[in-house]
């Protein structure tokens, strides 16, 4: 028990070291881009008609786990939105966002995954933009479905607020976030704007213009899904 407990002590001293990212804001913008084409491109990938019901997209590459006595993710990446008051139209600049999440168990190694969640309502995307969600506790969330459509989808995964992707080592799957956390990495919007501004200025106020970054997701999400076919009764 004794050593058991020292073990656990050490990875927890280990785990601020871990989830420190030394890559920049600029990287992660890039790496988004690269991330969500890549998964575009597959042909099992992200139905089309859940991605043209979004409102948002988040996009967290190489999220790290770090797995010893208490495992434990961490990953840093972007939330991008359609602009205009009801999400209707062209896609906007980015967020930084965070990711957050724990889990106890036995477990040994590390390994690094991408995470896209699609923000499927205006009531996920005010959640995001407000405060720390707890997925499954502050916003309904689930596994996404994938494929060319999203026909055969239960009414849990149809529902939900957010639904959430990995890829790992080359395998693209819907996955569970449920008790993770999504926060604005608001540190990280001050360096990539070079100025003090929120998710909300960033996404919804249209106080700075994209950055350059963000060029390639910006413009393959405008030639994905350029228009969005949300019910327009949900969108208010």
């Amino acid at each position: 028990m004794k050593r058991l407990l020292t073990t656990f002590l050490v990875c927890a001293l280990m785990l601020p070291a871990f989830a420190a990212d030394d890559s920049t804001e600029v990287d992660r913008c890039e790496n988004a881009g690269h991330v969500l084409k890549e998964i575009l491109n597959v042909p099992e990938d992200i139905p089309q008609d859940l991605l043209d019901k979004a409102e948002c997209v988040v996009i967290l590459p190489s999220v790290k786990k770090a797995a010893f006595v208490v495992g434990a993710s961490y990953g840093r990446g972007i939330m991008i939105c359609r602009g205009g008051i009801s999400y209707t139209g062209p896609w906007g600049p980015p967020a930084m966002y965070a990711l957050e999440g724990g889990s106890f168990g036995l477990q040994i190694g590390g390994q690094a995954t991408d995470f896209v969640l699609l923000v499927m309502n205006p009531a996920g995307a005010r959640s995001l933009l407000k405060s720390k969600v707890k997925l499954g506790a502050d916003a309904s969330a689930a596994a996404g479905p994938k494929g060319r459509t999203a026909e055969g989808a239960t009414d849990i995964v149809m529902t939900a607020e957010i639904l959430s992707y990995s890829r790992n080592k080359g395998l693209f799957a819907g996955i569970s976030l449920e008790g993770s956390t999504l926060r604005s990495d608001g540190s990280a919007n001050d360096k990539l704007y070079g100025k003090q501004v929120s998710a909300r200025d960033i996404i919804r106020d249209g106080k700075v213009k994209a950055p350059a970054c963000a060029s390639e997701l910006i413009a393959l999400l405008n030639e994905k899904s350029p228009k969005n076919k949300s019910d327009p009764k949900s969108l208010k």
